[in-house]
């Protein structure tokens, strides 16, 4: 819902905002695309597939390198639902943070240099993407929070 939220305040189509609601839901459950387009139609299932990770198989650091590589490129849309995602993601890990300190990197696959390396790779592949407001304040919001979990670089 956090998601979906934050598309909501920037403005986004109701179509991008549905697909910020169902953006896990491939990767989390047993419903495949196919499902999302018939109930949603053909561009919510292609911006859930674009914010989707294509293999989960593969190992961690391929599955973050092929989102970074993929949104430099990726259609605008797709960038807004991922950037909402992970927006929400860091906001959620600076709260647990605050509460919890360094703790809270054990809920994660990978440790935590590694999970600063993906935000603070996004965050530069958002600042060449994202250039209109509001969203542009939220990509302000979304370094501080990067800042402050990793502290600044």
């Amino acid at each position: 819902m956090g998601v979906a939220k934050i598309l909501i305040e920037s403005g986004c189509s109701e179509e991008v905002i549905v697909a910020g609601l169902l953006h896990d839901t491939v990767e989390d459950t047993e419903v495949k695309l196919d499902q999302i387009e018939s109930e949603f139609g053909k561009e919510v299932a292609q911006l859930v597939e674009g914010a989707s990770e294509p293999d989960k198989s593969d190992s961690w650091d391929n599955r973050k390198k092929h989102t970074i590589d993929y949104l430099l490129d990726s259609p605008i849309n797709v960038v807004l639902v991922t950037f909402a995602d992970k927006l929400d993601n860091m906001r959620a890990i600076r709260s647990d943070y605050e509460k919890i300190g360094d703790e809270v990197f054990g809920r994660f696959n990978e440790p935590k240099d590694k999970q600063r390396w993906y935000f603070e790779s996004l965050a530069e592949v958002f600042s060449k993407r994202i250039a209109d407001e509001p969203l542009v304040a939220l990509l302000r919001e979304f370094k501080a929070e990067i800042a402050k979990v990793f502290g600044k670089t």
